[in-house]
């Protein structure tokens, strides 16, 4: 179950809520009731090298030359 950070848009109240990925989104502060929005971070994914082709995992297709 992904867990989401929160932080009040009144207040300034910051916390984490664990949530399924069908759940709405919280929009009530617990502490002042004010409105709330969602606190989105890095993305955990990186690319790194000279380059990524659709081929690179592709195995040849092609007959073998007799």
């Amino acid at each position: 179950m992904p867990t989401y950070t929160y932080s009040c848009k009144s207040c300034g109240h910051v916390f984490d809520a664990k949530q399924s990925f069908s759940e709405a989104s919280l929009t009530e502060c617990p502490e002042c009731h004010g409105e709330l929005k969602k606190v989105f971070g890095n993305v955990g994914v990186t690319f790194k090298g000279s380059g990524f082709y659709k081929t690179d995992s592709r195995t040849s297709s092609a007959p073998a030359a007799d």
